[in-house]
């Protein structure tokens, strides 16, 4: 008699694959721009101005209209200051005077005078030239030539990966029930093969 049942289990398979983590490092990087900026030398330099004013010098020689107009007025206000003075100083000389004394001729002497005062020479201009300046100057600005550094850094970097696991089922656990025993008649004298069992009373 055998087993008319064969059972067989199937075991699950799953396969797992890892991927270790990492950590990358990127080194820094430097750039260096170096550029020139040129300097230069600039002089700039104004000389002496001289300043002549001779506005009065040669009104002392060619007067104006306006300034001739000026100085006649101004002799003529001298000229009758010293015509009443004159006339003030021969009325008192006859008011004072005595019978028989001669009068005119101490008049007559005294506007002759003994002495000429004015000749009547004058030095021409009369009056210099006024004369001012301004002084020199000269500036000097020099300026070096300039270099600039211009620095670029590029910062080190890290890049993590981080680990990682996968599992997969490659195959699903199962039962496998199979019968190993022939087909099953019902009633059992309908099997070909059936031999009735001797039953002894």
């Amino acid at each position: 008699m055998y087993p008319l049942i064969e059972i067989k289990t199937v075991p699950i398979e799953i396969e797992m694959k890892t991927t270790h983590a990492k950590l990358e490092y990127t080194r820094g990087t430097a750039d260096l721009e170096i550029s020139r900026g040129e300097g230069g030398l600039s002089i700039k330099s104004r000389p002496i101005r001289l300043k002549l004013d001779t506005f009065e010098a040669r009104n002392s020689v060619v007067p104006t209209t306006a300034r001739s107009i000026e100085q006649y007025a101004q002799k003529g206000k001298q000229a009758s200051y010293e015509a009443t003075a004159t006339y003030a100083q021969q009325g008192k000389l006859f008011l004072k005077a005595k019978i028989g004394e001669d009068v005119m001729h101490q008049i007559s002497a005294d506007a002759i005078g003994p002495e000429v005062k004015d000749v009547g020479l004058q030095f021409l201009p009369s009056v210099g030239p006024e004369i001012s300046w301004d002084p020199g100057e000269m500036h000097i600005r020099y300026e070096m030539d300039k270099l600039n550094f211009d620095w670029r850094v590029n910062r080190p970097q890290f890049e993590f990966t981080p680990g990682d696991i996968e599992l997969s089922v490659t195959q699903k656990p199962d039962v496998i029930i199979k019968y190993m025993g022939g087909p099953l008649y019902v009633p059992p004298s309908a099997d070909p093969n059936y031999e009735p069992v001797d039953v002894q009373a």
